[in-house]
């Protein structure tokens, strides 16, 4: 049984890895940000839906559904489109980064849309992210579109969580996210039509490596990392994966750090306001899942 445990545990640290690698692909990658994110989805959704075959996963969904589900794929893609588009006109480290403040923007959509008044710990975190955020745009001026490109990003990922945390009540996790990856798709096509992008010979025509790239960020990044990290909710505590990919940006910004030298190479002030943002984030983490813990063995006894 430890034994077992341990297995799942260092899966799931290869699931962070493989998500700490899309904005490696992202970099590699030749095409510009909304084609990559067509491909990805286009893809992705292909490989879910042979899954949810191969399983005999029922796909009906009732109207309202749709309506929910729609909304999610439009903001995933726009996640998406932004996060890479921030990769590109900047790099690496900055967009992981910023991107680690996605969990403070949660709490804030949170107090919103449940109308729950927001715990002062967490605050005082946020303003202490935002401290880090700050000392990052400071060191690094000629990077700053990046960073608020990545910093919409953020806000559109934190949207996207808090709203599927409510839809994932009434429906399996795959089936939601195959919805929302086929209607995120169907959203980027519109918009590629409108632009006259998608009508373009050139749109078709890739890079030999780029379809290396789109294949593993597809299937091993998307589909498989996604199925995975399902399953391995079955297994592990949440507080043990919540942990473990916050060492996402981490795994990112090394790998980017030896892949890209030159780009990636940054001030020391960066690493302070980037270790500070994920400092308060751990933290964080640790202090609401201790006292949810203490919450629970009080209603114990």
């Amino acid at each position: 049984m430890p034994n077992d445990k341990l297995k799942s545990y260092l899966h799931l640290h290869l699931i962070v890895f493989i998500w700490g690698f899309t904005a490696i692909l992202g970099k590699l990658l030749s095409i510009d940000a909304v084609a990559l994110v067509w491909y990805r989805m286009g893809l992705a959704s292909v490989l879910i839906f042979w899954y949810v075959k191969y399983k005999d996963i029922s796909l009906h969904i009732s109207r309202s559904q749709i309506i929910k589900y729609v909304f999610g794929g439009v903001v995933i893609a726009l996640h998406w489109v932004t996060f890479f588009y921030a990769i590109k006109i900047s790099n690496i480290s900055i967009a992981l980064a910023t991107m680690s403040t996605g969990a403070f923007f949660a709490i804030f959509i949170e107090a919103l849309y449940k109308r729950k008044k927001i715990d002062v710990q967490e605050l005082i975190f946020g303003v202490l992210a935002i401290v880090g955020l700050y000392i990052i745009y400071q060191a690094e001026i000629s990077l700053q579109l990046g960073m608020f490109v990545a910093l919409l990003s953020s806000f559109l990922s934190a949207l996207f969580s808090v709203f599927n945390a409510d839809f994932v009540k009434e429906e399996s996790a795959i089936v939601i996210s195959f919805y929302e990856i086929v209607f995120g798709v169907i959203a980027v096509t519109v918009y590629l039509l409108c632009s006259g992008e998608l009508l373009t010979e050139g749109f078709f025509i890739l890079q030999p490596l780029d379809y290396l790239w789109l294949f593993i960020l597809s299937s091993f990044c998307t589909a498989y990392a996604f199925i995975v990290s399902i399953d391995l909710l079955k297994k592990l505590s949440a507080f043990t994966v919540m942990l473990t990919i916050n060492l996402e940006p981490i795994y990112a910004i090394v790998l980017a750090l030896i892949l890209f030298p030159t780009n990636e190479k940054m001030s020391a002030s960066f690493y302070l306001g980037a270790g500070l943002i994920l400092l308060t984030v751990v933290v964080n983490g640790i202090l609401k899942t201790a006292s949810k813990n203490k919450k629970k063995a009080v209603n114990v006894e």
